[in-house]
């Protein structure tokens, strides 16, 4: 989530799925409180270190949690990631048991609930469950692959 779209999306929805910096979140909690709202937020993880994707380095998240659970507009409710493209759904499984475990690691650590993980899209989610997954992204299934092409 771009900060300049914070504000628009805390009047659209009740939870986010892509919150990557300590930064982002206190600026999200500070918009949450002028605007009355507590969502729910999952934490985004890059476990790859891919340069094309944002989110947290698991090392930089862990020494974040305990700011993050300070924060008081926001609910962290568990963590995302989107793994590297794979050519089979079972080659992302390894990924979504690293997000797993580092959930349940988070957890212990904190002494915090963090039911939520977010993994898994429309070639994969069958392993993503398979994995812990409570939450699926499904759009291509729905609404068909993207075509980047047109504008």
């Amino acid at each position: 989530l771009q900060r300049n779209k914070v504000r628009k999306a805390l009047s659209l929805f009740q939870a986010i799925h892509s919150i990557d910096s300590l930064k982002l979140a206190r600026y999200m909690s500070n918009i949450a409180g002028e605007l009355s709202r507590k969502p729910n937020v999952y934490l985004q993880v890059d476990l790859a270190a891919e340069q094309s994707k944002n989110g947290y380095a698991p090392d930089v998240l862990r020494a974040d949690m305990e700011d993050m659970f300070g924060l008081e507009h926001i609910n962290i409710i568990g963590l995302m990631c989107i793994p590297p493209a794979v050519t089979t759904p079972e080659d992302a499984r390894p990924w979504f048991v690293k997000l797993r475990q580092l959930r349940d690691d988070l957890k212990t650590f904190t002494g915090q609930p963090l039911p939520g993980l977010s993994m898994g899209m429309s070639g994969d989610f069958e392993v993503a469950i398979e994995e812990g997954s409570t939450i699926v992204r499904v759009g291509s299934a729905i609404f068909g692959s993207r075509n980047y092409g047109e504008v």
